[in-house]
Protein backbone atom coordinates (compact mmCIF):
# COMPACT_ATOMS: atom_id res chain seq x y z
CA UNK A 1 0.00 0.00 0.00
CA UNK A 2 2.88 2.38 0.70
CA UNK A 3 4.35 1.67 -2.76
CA UNK A 4 0.94 2.21 -4.35
CA UNK A 5 0.50 5.53 -2.61
CA UNK A 6 3.99 6.56 -3.66
CA UNK A 7 3.29 5.72 -7.31
CA UNK A 8 0.04 7.69 -7.22
CA UNK A 9 1.83 10.65 -5.64
CA UNK A 10 4.45 10.61 -8.40
CA UNK A 11 1.75 10.55 -11.09
CA UNK A 12 -0.12 13.36 -9.36
CA UNK A 13 3.07 15.40 -9.00
CA UNK A 14 3.55 15.22 -12.78
CA UNK A 15 -0.03 15.52 -14.00
CA UNK A 16 -1.44 18.16 -11.65
CA UNK A 17 1.10 20.87 -12.63
CA UNK A 18 0.63 19.99 -16.31
CA UNK A 19 -3.14 20.24 -15.92
CA UNK A 20 -2.93 23.59 -14.11
CA UNK A 21 -0.52 24.91 -16.74
CA UNK A 22 -2.87 23.80 -19.50
CA UNK A 23 -5.89 25.46 -17.86
CA UNK A 24 -3.88 28.66 -17.38
CA UNK A 25 -2.91 28.61 -21.05
CA UNK A 26 -6.53 28.05 -21.99
CA UNK A 27 -7.60 31.06 -19.94
CA UNK A 28 -4.94 33.23 -21.58
CA UNK A 29 -5.79 32.09 -25.11
CA UNK A 30 -9.56 32.10 -24.70
CA UNK A 31 -11.05 33.98 -27.69
CA UNK A 32 -13.17 37.08 -27.26
CA UNK A 33 -15.81 35.86 -29.69
CA UNK A 34 -15.69 39.06 -31.72
CA UNK A 35 -16.17 38.72 -35.49
CA UNK A 36 -15.12 42.25 -36.29
CA UNK A 37 -13.21 42.58 -39.57
CA UNK A 38 -14.60 39.34 -41.00
CA UNK A 39 -16.18 39.65 -44.42
CA UNK A 40 -17.83 36.41 -45.40
CA UNK A 41 -20.96 36.21 -47.50
CA UNK A 42 -23.37 33.74 -45.98
CA UNK A 43 -24.73 31.50 -48.76
CA UNK A 44 -27.79 30.78 -46.62
CA UNK A 45 -28.81 34.41 -46.18
CA UNK A 46 -31.68 35.50 -48.40
CA UNK A 47 -32.82 38.76 -49.95
CA UNK A 48 -36.16 40.31 -48.95
CA UNK A 49 -38.99 38.06 -50.04
CA UNK A 50 -36.72 35.04 -50.62
CA UNK A 51 -37.09 32.02 -48.34
CA UNK A 52 -35.56 28.58 -47.89
CA UNK A 53 -38.40 26.05 -47.92
CA UNK A 54 -38.53 22.27 -47.57
CA UNK A 55 -40.77 19.75 -49.24
CA UNK A 56 -41.23 16.19 -50.50
CA UNK A 57 -40.79 15.32 -54.17
CA UNK A 58 -43.92 13.91 -55.80
CA UNK A 59 -42.64 13.33 -59.33
CA UNK A 60 -39.63 14.07 -61.53
CA UNK A 61 -39.72 15.19 -65.17
CA UNK A 62 -37.13 16.14 -67.77
CA UNK A 63 -38.08 18.79 -70.32
CA UNK A 64 -36.83 21.83 -72.18
CA UNK A 65 -35.30 24.27 -69.72
CA UNK A 66 -37.02 27.44 -70.94
CA UNK A 67 -40.36 25.73 -71.36
CA UNK A 68 -40.25 24.35 -67.86
CA UNK A 69 -39.35 27.72 -66.39
CA UNK A 70 -41.99 29.58 -68.38
CA UNK A 71 -44.71 27.27 -67.12
CA UNK A 72 -44.00 28.41 -63.55
CA UNK A 73 -45.13 32.01 -64.23
CA UNK A 74 -47.24 34.10 -66.47
CA UNK A 75 -44.81 34.63 -69.38
CA UNK A 76 -46.44 35.34 -72.74
CA UNK A 77 -46.46 32.89 -75.63
CA UNK A 78 -44.00 34.88 -77.76
CA UNK A 79 -41.31 34.82 -75.11
CA UNK A 80 -41.90 31.12 -74.53
CA UNK A 81 -41.51 30.30 -78.21
CA UNK A 82 -38.38 32.45 -78.43
CA UNK A 83 -36.90 30.67 -75.42
CA UNK A 84 -37.70 27.28 -76.85
CA UNK A 85 -36.00 28.14 -80.11
CA UNK A 86 -32.88 29.52 -78.43
CA UNK A 87 -32.61 26.63 -75.99
CA UNK A 88 -33.75 23.82 -78.27
CA UNK A 89 -32.14 20.53 -77.25
CA UNK A 90 -31.21 21.78 -73.75
CA UNK A 91 -33.12 19.72 -71.17
CA UNK A 92 -33.42 20.29 -67.43
CA UNK A 93 -34.67 18.13 -64.57
CA UNK A 94 -37.67 19.43 -62.62
CA UNK A 95 -39.16 17.98 -59.45
CA UNK A 96 -42.80 18.59 -58.54
CA UNK A 97 -42.48 19.14 -54.81
CA UNK A 98 -45.16 19.37 -52.15
CA UNK A 99 -44.15 22.10 -49.64
CA UNK A 100 -43.99 21.06 -46.00
CA UNK A 101 -45.74 24.30 -45.03
CA UNK A 102 -48.71 23.35 -47.21
CA UNK A 103 -50.05 24.52 -50.51
CA UNK A 104 -49.97 23.34 -54.09
CA UNK A 105 -46.95 21.47 -55.46
CA UNK A 106 -44.21 23.66 -56.90
CA UNK A 107 -41.86 22.97 -59.79
CA UNK A 108 -38.27 22.94 -58.49
CA UNK A 109 -35.40 23.01 -60.97
CA UNK A 110 -32.66 20.51 -60.04
CA UNK A 111 -29.01 21.48 -60.39
CA UNK A 112 -27.37 19.73 -63.36
CA UNK A 113 -24.54 18.27 -61.25
CA UNK A 114 -27.02 16.77 -58.76
CA UNK A 115 -29.24 15.42 -61.56
CA UNK A 116 -26.25 13.81 -63.24
CA UNK A 117 -24.34 12.42 -60.24
CA UNK A 118 -26.98 11.37 -57.72
CA UNK A 119 -30.36 12.30 -59.14
CA UNK A 120 -33.62 12.82 -57.32
CA UNK A 121 -36.63 10.54 -56.99
CA UNK A 122 -40.16 10.70 -55.60
CA UNK A 123 -40.17 10.62 -51.82
CA UNK A 124 -36.92 12.55 -51.37
CA UNK A 125 -37.06 15.48 -48.97
CA UNK A 126 -35.30 18.54 -50.33
CA UNK A 127 -34.58 22.14 -49.39
CA UNK A 128 -35.15 24.68 -52.13
CA UNK A 129 -34.92 28.42 -52.68
CA UNK A 130 -38.28 30.13 -53.09
CA UNK A 131 -37.95 33.20 -55.34
CA UNK A 132 -41.63 33.55 -56.13
CA UNK A 133 -42.13 36.46 -53.73
CA UNK A 134 -38.83 38.20 -54.42
CA UNK A 135 -38.87 41.73 -55.77
CA UNK A 136 -38.55 41.76 -59.56
CA UNK A 137 -38.67 37.96 -59.82
CA UNK A 138 -40.59 36.75 -62.82
CA UNK A 139 -40.49 33.54 -64.75
CA UNK A 140 -41.03 35.50 -67.95
CA UNK A 141 -37.56 36.96 -67.48
CA UNK A 142 -36.02 33.52 -67.79
CA UNK A 143 -35.36 32.93 -64.08
CA UNK A 144 -36.68 29.87 -62.23
CA UNK A 145 -38.90 30.56 -59.24
CA UNK A 146 -37.87 27.48 -57.23
CA UNK A 147 -34.26 26.28 -57.16
CA UNK A 148 -32.89 23.12 -55.52
CA UNK A 149 -30.44 23.79 -52.66
CA UNK A 150 -29.82 20.51 -50.84
CA UNK A 151 -31.33 17.30 -49.55
CA UNK A 152 -32.88 17.13 -46.08
CA UNK A 153 -30.81 14.50 -44.23
CA UNK A 154 -32.09 14.99 -40.69
CA UNK A 155 -33.89 11.66 -40.34
CA UNK A 156 -31.13 9.26 -41.54
CA UNK A 157 -28.46 11.09 -39.55
CA UNK A 158 -30.56 11.04 -36.37
CA UNK A 159 -31.32 7.34 -36.84
CA UNK A 160 -27.63 6.52 -37.34
CA UNK A 161 -26.67 8.58 -34.28
CA UNK A 162 -29.26 6.79 -32.13
CA UNK A 163 -28.13 3.39 -33.44
CA UNK A 164 -24.49 4.27 -32.75
CA UNK A 165 -25.30 5.40 -29.20
CA UNK A 166 -27.38 2.29 -28.56
CA UNK A 167 -24.63 -0.05 -29.80
CA UNK A 168 -21.92 1.72 -27.78
CA UNK A 169 -23.98 1.71 -24.58
CA UNK A 170 -25.11 -1.90 -25.06
CA UNK A 171 -21.56 -3.17 -25.46
CA UNK A 172 -19.56 -0.79 -23.24
CA UNK A 173 -22.40 0.05 -20.81
CA UNK A 174 -21.76 3.01 -18.50
CA UNK A 175 -18.25 3.48 -19.80
CA UNK A 176 -19.63 3.80 -23.32
CA UNK A 177 -22.17 6.37 -22.15
CA UNK A 178 -19.45 8.37 -20.43
CA UNK A 179 -17.36 8.22 -23.61
CA UNK A 180 -20.26 9.65 -25.64
CA UNK A 181 -20.73 12.47 -23.14
CA UNK A 182 -16.99 13.12 -23.23
CA UNK A 183 -17.16 13.34 -27.02
CA UNK A 184 -19.77 16.08 -26.70
CA UNK A 185 -17.45 17.95 -24.33
CA UNK A 186 -14.55 17.56 -26.77
CA UNK A 187 -16.56 19.13 -29.57
CA UNK A 188 -17.53 21.96 -27.22
CA UNK A 189 -13.83 22.73 -26.64
CA UNK A 190 -13.20 22.55 -30.38
CA UNK A 191 -16.12 24.80 -31.32
CA UNK A 192 -15.86 27.36 -28.50
CA UNK A 193 -12.09 27.58 -28.01
CA UNK A 194 -9.99 26.31 -30.89
CA UNK A 195 -12.00 27.42 -33.93
CA UNK A 196 -12.70 30.98 -32.68
CA UNK A 197 -9.06 31.22 -31.59
CA UNK A 198 -7.89 30.44 -35.11
CA UNK A 199 -10.27 33.06 -36.51
CA UNK A 200 -8.85 35.70 -34.15
CA UNK A 201 -5.26 34.83 -35.04
CA UNK A 202 -4.16 33.17 -31.78
CA UNK A 203 -0.86 31.21 -31.93
CA UNK A 204 -1.92 28.00 -33.69
CA UNK A 205 0.69 25.72 -32.09
CA UNK A 206 -0.20 26.76 -28.54
CA UNK A 207 -3.87 26.73 -29.39
CA UNK A 208 -3.72 23.18 -30.71
CA UNK A 209 -1.57 21.90 -27.84
CA UNK A 210 -3.68 23.47 -25.10
CA UNK A 211 -7.00 22.54 -26.65
CA UNK A 212 -5.95 18.97 -27.44
CA UNK A 213 -4.55 18.44 -23.94
CA UNK A 214 -7.75 19.72 -22.33
CA UNK A 215 -9.78 17.39 -24.54
CA UNK A 216 -7.62 14.38 -23.65
CA UNK A 217 -7.68 15.10 -19.91
CA UNK A 218 -11.46 15.39 -19.93
CA UNK A 219 -12.16 12.45 -22.23
CA UNK A 220 -9.76 9.99 -20.60
CA UNK A 221 -10.70 10.61 -16.98
CA UNK A 222 -14.41 10.95 -17.68
CA UNK A 223 -14.62 7.78 -19.76
CA UNK A 224 -12.14 5.56 -17.89
CA UNK A 225 -12.22 6.97 -14.36
CA UNK A 226 -9.48 8.29 -12.08
CA UNK A 227 -6.86 5.55 -11.77
CA UNK A 228 -3.17 4.94 -12.22
CA UNK A 229 -3.97 3.13 -15.46
CA UNK A 230 -5.73 6.19 -16.91
CA UNK A 231 -3.03 8.54 -15.66
CA UNK A 232 -0.40 6.40 -17.37
CA UNK A 233 -2.32 6.55 -20.66
CA UNK A 234 -2.66 10.32 -20.27
CA UNK A 235 1.10 10.75 -19.83
CA UNK A 236 1.74 8.67 -22.94
CA UNK A 237 -0.86 10.69 -24.84
CA UNK A 238 0.76 13.96 -23.82
CA UNK A 239 4.13 12.68 -24.98
CA UNK A 240 2.75 11.61 -28.35
CA UNK A 241 0.88 14.90 -28.65
CA UNK A 242 4.09 16.86 -28.05
CA UNK A 243 5.99 14.85 -30.68
CA UNK A 244 3.14 15.32 -33.17
CA UNK A 245 3.02 19.07 -32.52
CA UNK A 246 6.77 19.50 -33.03
CA UNK A 247 6.77 17.49 -36.24
CA UNK A 248 3.67 19.30 -37.52
CA UNK A 249 5.24 22.71 -36.83
CA UNK A 250 8.39 21.73 -38.70
CA UNK A 251 6.61 20.04 -41.61
CA UNK A 252 4.20 22.95 -42.16
CA UNK A 253 7.08 25.32 -42.80
CA UNK A 254 9.50 22.90 -44.45
CA UNK A 255 6.91 21.60 -46.94
CA UNK A 256 5.40 25.07 -47.50
CA UNK A 257 1.85 23.96 -46.77
CA UNK A 258 -0.17 27.00 -47.84
CA UNK A 259 -3.52 25.42 -48.63
CA UNK A 260 -3.49 26.75 -52.18
CA UNK A 261 -5.08 23.59 -53.53
CA UNK A 262 -8.09 23.82 -51.21
CA UNK A 263 -11.20 25.81 -52.09
CA UNK A 264 -12.16 26.30 -48.43
CA UNK A 265 -8.68 27.63 -47.63
CA UNK A 266 -8.96 30.10 -50.50
CA UNK A 267 -12.26 31.30 -49.07
CA UNK A 268 -10.71 31.81 -45.62
CA UNK A 269 -7.82 33.82 -47.08
CA UNK A 270 -10.27 36.43 -48.31
CA UNK A 271 -12.35 36.36 -45.13
CA UNK A 272 -10.05 37.97 -42.57
CA UNK A 273 -6.48 39.20 -42.33
CA UNK A 274 -6.13 37.48 -38.93
CA UNK A 275 -6.65 33.96 -40.27
CA UNK A 276 -3.43 32.16 -41.12
CA UNK A 277 -3.98 29.25 -43.49
CA UNK A 278 -0.68 27.64 -42.51
CA UNK A 279 -1.76 27.97 -38.88
CA UNK A 280 -5.09 26.31 -39.64
CA UNK A 281 -3.24 23.47 -41.38
CA UNK A 282 -0.85 23.12 -38.43
CA UNK A 283 -3.73 22.93 -35.97
CA UNK A 284 -5.47 20.38 -38.18
CA UNK A 285 -2.37 18.16 -38.30
CA UNK A 286 -2.36 17.98 -34.50
CA UNK A 287 -6.09 17.49 -34.00
CA UNK A 288 -6.37 14.77 -36.65
CA UNK A 289 -4.20 12.36 -34.65
CA UNK A 290 -5.96 12.76 -31.30
CA UNK A 291 -8.40 9.88 -31.63
CA UNK A 292 -5.90 7.26 -32.76
CA UNK A 293 -3.30 8.47 -30.24
CA UNK A 294 -5.78 8.13 -27.41
CA UNK A 295 -6.71 4.68 -28.67
CA UNK A 296 -3.17 3.27 -28.67
CA UNK A 297 -2.16 4.72 -25.31
CA UNK A 298 -5.20 3.56 -23.35
CA UNK A 299 -5.01 0.13 -25.01
CA UNK A 300 -1.33 -0.23 -24.26
CA UNK A 301 -1.77 0.85 -20.65
CA UNK A 302 -4.62 -1.63 -20.20
CA UNK A 303 -2.54 -4.39 -21.76
CA UNK A 304 0.22 -3.89 -19.19
CA UNK A 305 -2.26 -4.03 -16.32
CA UNK A 306 -3.95 -7.16 -17.66
CA UNK A 307 -0.61 -8.93 -18.13
CA UNK A 308 0.32 -8.00 -14.59
CA UNK A 309 -3.01 -9.35 -13.34
CA UNK A 310 -2.20 -12.72 -14.90
CA UNK A 311 1.36 -12.94 -13.58
CA UNK A 312 2.13 -10.40 -10.84
CA UNK A 313 5.52 -11.97 -10.16
CA UNK A 314 6.89 -11.32 -13.62
CA UNK A 315 9.88 -9.05 -13.92
CA UNK A 316 9.57 -5.57 -15.36
CA UNK A 317 11.61 -6.60 -18.39
CA UNK A 318 9.35 -9.53 -19.21
CA UNK A 319 6.27 -7.39 -18.67
CA UNK A 320 7.59 -4.70 -21.01
CA UNK A 321 8.58 -7.26 -23.66
CA UNK A 322 5.16 -8.93 -23.64
CA UNK A 323 3.30 -5.63 -23.74
CA UNK A 324 5.42 -4.44 -26.67
CA UNK A 325 4.45 -7.56 -28.62
CA UNK A 326 0.88 -6.30 -28.37
CA UNK A 327 2.05 -2.79 -29.16
CA UNK A 328 3.83 -3.83 -32.35
CA UNK A 329 0.66 -5.47 -33.64
CA UNK A 330 -1.23 -2.33 -32.74
CA UNK A 331 1.32 -0.15 -34.54
CA UNK A 332 0.98 -2.15 -37.76
CA UNK A 333 -2.82 -2.04 -37.80
CA UNK A 334 -3.04 1.61 -36.75
CA UNK A 335 -0.72 2.80 -39.52
CA UNK A 336 -3.08 1.19 -42.02
CA UNK A 337 -6.03 2.75 -40.24
CA UNK A 338 -4.68 6.30 -40.53
CA UNK A 339 -3.58 5.89 -44.15
CA UNK A 340 -6.87 4.45 -45.36
CA UNK A 341 -8.95 6.91 -43.36
CA UNK A 342 -7.23 9.85 -45.04
CA UNK A 343 -7.33 8.13 -48.43
CA UNK A 344 -11.06 7.64 -48.11
CA UNK A 345 -11.62 11.27 -47.16
CA UNK A 346 -9.54 12.46 -50.14
CA UNK A 347 -10.92 9.97 -52.66
CA UNK A 348 -12.34 12.58 -55.11
CA UNK A 349 -8.97 14.37 -55.13
CA UNK A 350 -7.17 11.07 -55.69
CA UNK A 351 -9.34 10.29 -58.70
CA UNK A 352 -8.80 13.72 -60.23
CA UNK A 353 -5.05 13.56 -59.73
CA UNK A 354 -4.99 10.04 -61.14
CA UNK A 355 -6.73 11.25 -64.29
CA UNK A 356 -4.01 13.85 -64.75
CA UNK A 357 -1.62 10.93 -65.45
CA UNK A 358 1.23 12.49 -63.51
CA UNK A 359 4.24 10.61 -62.04
CA UNK A 360 3.66 9.16 -58.58
CA UNK A 361 6.29 11.35 -56.91
CA UNK A 362 4.78 14.51 -58.38
CA UNK A 363 1.31 13.38 -57.34
CA UNK A 364 2.18 12.71 -53.70
CA UNK A 365 4.03 16.01 -53.34
CA UNK A 366 1.43 18.11 -55.18
CA UNK A 367 -0.59 20.86 -53.50
CA UNK A 368 -3.67 18.65 -53.61
CA UNK A 369 -2.19 15.65 -51.75
CA UNK A 370 0.85 16.88 -49.82
CA UNK A 371 -1.22 17.92 -46.80
CA UNK A 372 -2.84 14.47 -46.55
CA UNK A 373 0.52 12.72 -46.94
CA UNK A 374 2.16 14.85 -44.24
CA UNK A 375 -0.84 14.40 -41.95
CA UNK A 376 -0.50 10.63 -42.27
CA UNK A 377 3.25 10.65 -41.63
CA UNK A 378 3.17 13.10 -38.71
CA UNK A 379 0.31 11.32 -36.98
CA UNK A 380 1.89 7.91 -37.46
CA UNK A 381 5.26 8.97 -36.05
CA UNK A 382 3.61 10.47 -32.97
CA UNK A 383 1.54 7.39 -32.16
CA UNK A 384 4.37 4.93 -32.88
CA UNK A 385 6.69 6.73 -30.44
CA UNK A 386 3.90 7.02 -27.87
CA UNK A 387 3.50 3.23 -27.62
CA UNK A 388 6.90 2.31 -26.09
CA UNK A 389 6.83 5.38 -23.83
CA UNK A 390 3.34 4.52 -22.56
CA UNK A 391 4.36 0.90 -22.07
CA UNK A 392 7.47 1.87 -20.09
CA UNK A 393 5.52 4.25 -17.83
CA UNK A 394 2.81 1.64 -17.29
CA UNK A 395 5.35 -1.06 -16.36
CA UNK A 396 7.11 1.23 -13.90
CA UNK A 397 3.83 2.26 -12.28
CA UNK A 398 2.33 -1.22 -12.14
CA UNK A 399 5.50 -2.68 -10.61
CA UNK A 400 5.68 0.15 -8.11
CA UNK A 401 2.19 -0.61 -6.84
CA UNK A 402 3.34 -3.99 -5.55
CA UNK A 403 0.90 -6.71 -4.49
CA UNK A 404 -2.74 -6.19 -5.39
CA UNK A 405 -5.21 -5.37 -2.70
CA UNK A 406 -6.96 -8.36 -1.15
CA UNK A 407 -4.28 -10.92 -2.05
CA UNK A 408 -1.83 -11.96 0.67
CA UNK A 409 1.87 -11.85 -0.15
CA UNK A 410 2.20 -15.59 0.25
CA UNK A 411 -0.40 -16.25 -2.46
CA UNK A 412 1.32 -14.13 -5.13
CA UNK A 413 2.95 -16.56 -7.57
CA UNK A 414 6.46 -15.71 -8.61
CA UNK A 415 7.94 -16.04 -12.06
CA UNK A 416 10.51 -18.84 -12.16
CA UNK A 417 12.77 -20.48 -14.66
CA UNK A 418 11.34 -22.88 -17.25
CA UNK A 419 10.68 -26.36 -15.92
CA UNK A 420 9.73 -25.34 -12.40
CA UNK A 421 6.31 -26.02 -10.90
CA UNK A 422 5.57 -22.45 -9.91
CA UNK A 423 3.42 -20.14 -11.93
CA UNK A 424 5.06 -19.01 -15.20
CA UNK A 425 5.91 -15.51 -16.28
CA UNK A 426 4.48 -13.73 -19.25
CA UNK A 427 6.45 -15.41 -22.01
CA UNK A 428 3.51 -17.49 -23.24
CA UNK A 429 -0.15 -16.59 -23.53
CA UNK A 430 -1.34 -20.12 -22.88
CA UNK A 431 0.77 -20.28 -19.71
CA UNK A 432 -0.74 -17.03 -18.56
CA UNK A 433 -4.26 -18.36 -19.04
CA UNK A 434 -3.39 -21.55 -17.15
CA UNK A 435 -1.83 -19.50 -14.37
CA UNK A 436 -4.96 -17.38 -14.04
CA UNK A 437 -7.19 -20.46 -13.81
CA UNK A 438 -4.91 -22.05 -11.23
CA UNK A 439 -5.00 -18.95 -9.05
CA UNK A 440 -8.76 -18.75 -9.25
CA UNK A 441 -8.99 -22.37 -8.20
CA UNK A 442 -6.76 -21.72 -5.19
CA UNK A 443 -8.81 -18.70 -4.19
CA UNK A 444 -12.05 -20.66 -4.48
CA UNK A 445 -10.62 -23.49 -2.40
CA UNK A 446 -9.54 -21.02 0.29
CA UNK A 447 -13.12 -19.71 0.74
CA UNK A 448 -15.02 -20.88 3.87
CA UNK A 449 -17.65 -23.52 3.18
CA UNK A 450 -20.50 -21.17 4.22
CA UNK A 451 -19.47 -18.48 1.73
CA UNK A 452 -22.32 -17.87 -0.74
CA UNK A 453 -21.46 -19.06 -4.27
CA UNK A 454 -22.07 -15.64 -5.78
CA UNK A 455 -19.61 -13.93 -3.43
CA UNK A 456 -17.12 -16.72 -4.01
CA UNK A 457 -17.32 -16.24 -7.79
CA UNK A 458 -16.92 -12.49 -7.53
CA UNK A 459 -13.85 -12.82 -5.35
CA UNK A 460 -12.33 -15.26 -7.80
CA UNK A 461 -12.97 -12.86 -10.65
CA UNK A 462 -11.31 -10.04 -8.76
CA UNK A 463 -8.38 -12.28 -7.98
Amino acid sequence: MAARRKANRILAAVLIPLTLLTLAGMAMLWPSGSKEGISLANPYSAAPGVTFDTGTIQSVVSENCMQGIAQQGQGDQAQTQQGQQSQQGSDCTFAFTEPDKGGSPVKVVINPDVAKSHGVKPGDQIRYLNLSNAQGASASQGSPAFIFVDFVRTLPIVLLALLYAAVVIAVARWRGLRALIGLVGAYFVLASFMLPGLVEGKPPLLLALVGSTVIMIGVLYFAHGFSARTSTALLGTMFGLGITALLAAWATGAANLAGVGNHEATTLVNTSANISISGVILCGLIISGLGVLNDVTITQSSAVWELYELAPGSSARKLFTSAMRIGRDHIASTVYTIAFAYAGAALPILIIVMLYDRPLADTLTSAELSEEVIRTLVGSIGLVLAIPVTTLIAVLVVKATGVRAGLPEAQVPQATEPGSQAEPGVDDTGSLAAAALARRSRLSAAEPEDTPPTRRGRRADRG
